[in-house]
């Protein structure tokens, strides 16, 4: 049945680890009559963390969906809602859910306020236009300081937080909200375990505040419109909830301002504010542009709007495995609809997919439907090949939409099965895992036959390990964790490569003149500049000759790591009428690359963290010489919640084991968070270990 989009809202819930993400997803379930029981982080009872792994250590790991009604002012809405990770090793998992999401909720602890990983997330948002409302979470917390976290999340984030409520109290006396908008006081019922609360006398203590927000919050609306300007400069009180409503609205969804709401997941407090707040401030599907894609065979651009009567077109933006039915593919529907058992054309692979049920997912559990609509999120069950970003859409209407960019792997370990009998269920193992993550690769050396996984760190190659143990019944024994470095030249090179193979008959030809040097500072991968002039090497070679550099690329001269980017400007070359051929190009330039980069200077380049810690003070001065050794580099020191912050960067290299060493410095009182910052030149003697470990062989310089 169709609905009106208008009462349809998909939104993820994003933040920093332990702000309180599931837990609050947990509560809205429970509000809005899905589950009977709450669930509890802390006792493994939840729905969206129902992975064995996600249970055990009380976190999230794979982003999990699911759908709820809620009735607001006699209007039933659906809420389809994507509870994302807060573990920077997971944040592919919030990437390529907010590619697909109108909106968005961004959750922040009021004690820890606003956290790199809540920087990280926030900026994703930003790189989707993702509009966002703002939830301090755990009011009920030693140290909740709701303004402190506004102040934040102004200064930190460069987002304008304007306050919608004012709590009622903090830490244990926390008990409930003033809606500014309304002007009324709000108290939750303990006893009813939040789903009942009931309207108060806004205390004495807190009406100069009250009074003072409320006032910037109307003159803030008021200048938005004129009309408004001029109701409330006739009569101050005229203005009425739908007008500020209205206005705080479209300056959310035109991504200027970010409303601030509050209260204790935990404490069950709150969370009927945040439902109302979702439904009146986050856009639905029809308040979103119509996407965008290209035309495979015109390479024309062309839109849809979320309509049922356009053409259909979806993304899939995550692919699973399910124990009971194999893979399964998330997808959103932009525009059309789609029924269960029809064909679509997936223009990622350029076949036919025949899906042969749809269903919607409820945490792991699966609700079967006849047909799925523009705006909604389902998933696909009983496919040939779908991968994550490819687009699926109608036959006769195809477009490729656009896709979705994931960080690079920055660790690896060595594994092997422990016994040879698992040797291809380890190998169709990793090949399902990959094909789920995007961030994990697998790579299997020729020369030594050694199978080497690489992910985004120590907790994710660690979650992966048990789940082929758990999931697929493969033991394995794993080497040390190893950076994932990259190379890069430093000198630019002149250099001219001839190709010639005579074996009787049609031989082999090429020649090609270029010059290698660093890529430009903007510029990743292969930077080529075809500078040939009077057509020296004919057109279809010119391609072949780049292409031979893309490939020598993912071996390096020194160690044979990638190289990351570099600059190739082809000047001149030959050709024989009868010898050469596009192969001959291409193998010239992938010998040309290595003699070229040998000449040149080649350098190692190890991936750089950024680190924060929040340490007692007087462990400040350890903690500092623990990351000297390190040669980590301290930018600066903060004080907050009595706490001493660090910020730092790091190597990757020297991070293996520190939240251990980090525990029996500090007696467990230390906490820290680590993410993914650049890669950087590895110092010479640094490099030089790196070398003869890889070698094993003493480097000359």
């Amino acid at each position: 049945m169709t609905r009106d989009l208008k009462y349809t809202r998909n939104i993820g819930i994003m933040a920093h680890i332990d702000a309180g993400k599931t837990t609050t997803t947990e509560r809205i379930l429970y509000y809005t009559g899905v589950n009977r029981n709450i669930g509890e982080v802390d006792k493994g009872s939840t729905t969206m963390d129902w992975m064995v792994q996600e249970q055990e250590r009380g976190i999230t790991i794979t982003a999990a969906a699911t759908t709820c009604y809620w009735d607001h002012k006699n209007e039933q809405h659906k809420i389809n809602i994507i509870d994302t990770p807060g573990h920077v090793d997971f944040t592919v998992e919030v990437e390529r859910s907010l590619r697909v999401l109108d909106g968005a909720v961004a959750l922040f602890c009021a004690v820890g306020g606003v956290q790199p990983q809540s920087e990280t997330v926030w900026h994703q948002a930003e790189k989707y236009g993702v509009p966002r409302i703002s939830y301090i979470n755990k009011m009920d917390r030693p140290g909740a300081d709701f303004f402190g976290v506004i102040k934040q999340i102004k200064e930190r984030l460069g987002a304008k937080a304007i306050p919608l409520q004012i709590p009622i109290g903090s830490e244990e006396s926390f008990r409930g909200v003033v809606d500014l908008i309304k002007n009324k006081a709000y108290e939750w019922d303990d006893d009813s375990q939040g789903a009942n609360y009931y309207e108060i006398p806004i205390p004495e203590d807190i009406k100069d505040i009250v009074y003072e927000y409320r006032l910037k919050l109307i003159e803030g609306a008021v200048e938005e419109r004129d009309d408004l300007l001029e109701k409330f400069l006739n009569d101050s009180d005229s203005l009425s909830e739908e007008d500020i409503i209205s206005v705080i609205r479209k300056a959310t969804l035109e991504l200027r301002i970010t409303p601030v709401i509050c209260g204790s997941s935990f404490k069950n407090k709150g969370v009927q504010c945040l439902l109302d707040s979702i439904l009146l401030y986050l856009p639905s599907p029809l308040d979103i542009p119509p996407v965008k894609g290209i035309n495979p065979y015109t390479e024309k651009e062309e839109f849809r709007n979320a309509d049922v009567n356009e053409p259909f077109s979806a993304l899939a933006f995550k692919i699973a495995t399910d124990p009971y039915v194999g893979r399964i593919a998330f997808f959103r529907v932009y525009s059309g609809k789609f029924k269960a058992g029809s064909v679509a054309l997936n223009t990622g692979t350029e076949k036919r997919e025949r899906i042969a049920r749809i269903v919607q997912m409820h945490g792991n559990k699966q609700i079967p439907l006849e047909e799925i609509e523009a705006g909604d999120i389902g998933v696909a069950v009983g496919f040939k090949q779908i991968r994550t970003g490819d687009t699926l859409c109608d036959e006769k209407h195809p477009i490729v939409l656009e896709l979705m960019t994931f960080p690079e792997p920055v660790i690896g370990i060595a594994v092997e099965p422990k016994t040879q009998a698992d040797i291809d269920k380890l190998s169709l193992a990793l090949n399902k895992l990959a094909e789920e993550d995007p961030t994990f690769r697998v790579v299997v050396d020729n020369e030594t036959g050694q199978t080497v996984i690489s992910g985004m760190g120590e907790l994710h190659l660690e979650i992966l390990m048990d789940r082929l143990k758990r999931e697929f019944n493969v033991e394995c024994n794993e080497g040390k964790p190893s950076v994932a470095s990259k190379e890069a030249i430093v000198n630019e090179v002149k250099h001219r490569e001839i190709y010639k193979k005579q074996t009787g008959g049609k031989g082999k030809f090429a020649d090609i003149e270029f010059i290698i040097s660093p890529a430009d500072p903007d510029k990743k991968g292969l930077q080529f500049i075809n500078e040939i002039k009077g057509g020296s090497i004919p057109k279809e070679y010119i391609a072949a000759v780049e292409k031979g550099f893309k490939s020598a690329m993912s071996n390096g001269v020194l160690a044979g790591f990638p190289v990351e980017s570099i600059k190739i400007r082809l000047i001149d070359g030959s050709y024989h009428p009868v010898d050469s051929d596009s192969l001959s190009f291409e193998l010239a330039a992938r010998i040309a690359f290595r003699e070229s980069c040998q000449k040149s200077k080649s350098i190692l380049l190890e991936p750089i963290m950024k680190l924060e810690i929040a340490t007692p003070e007087e462990y400040l001065g350890d903690v500092l010489g623990d990351l000297n050794r390190r040669r980590g580099n301290t930018e600066n020191v903060t004080v907050k919640a009595g706490l001493r912050i660090l910020k730092t960067t790091v190597p990757l290299a020297e991070m293996f084991g520190y939240v251990t060493e980090l525990r029996t410095i500090t007696s467990g009182r230390a906490t820290s968070s680590l993410e993914f910052s650049h890669y950087a030149e590895t110092p010479k003697i640094v490099m030089d270990e790196v070398l003869l470990r890889l070698r094993g062989m003493v480097i000359n310089d």
